[in-house]
């Protein structure tokens, strides 16, 4: 993990890197909601998310942009929470 360490007396500059990390924090979450919804279609339509029990019922395509999904989720998450602290 790369960690950055940045001071300055100068509250203008200051701010503006927190409105920066704050903008990313935002943009973070607004993906982790699409990306939610999306899994809550698959979840509505076929249940909750199990590979051998979904294996030959769901199309092979659905299967993989499922778990690309939960994939994507997993890596927003992670980024969210490593902003936030």
């Amino acid at each position: 993990m790369t960690k950055l360490i940045v001071e300055s007396d100068n509250d203008w500059t200051k701010n503006k890197i927190k409105d920066a990390i704050d903008t990313e924090a935002e943009i973070l979450r607004s993906a982790i909601k699409r990306v939610q919804n999306k899994l809550k279609v698959f979840e509505n339509q076929y249940g909750e998310f199990n590979r051998d029990s979904l294996y030959g019922k769901v199309d092979d395509l659905e299967l993989l942009e499922w778990e690309g999904e939960l994939e994507t989720n997993e890596k927003l998450f992670k980024k969210i929470v490593t902003n936030d602290k």
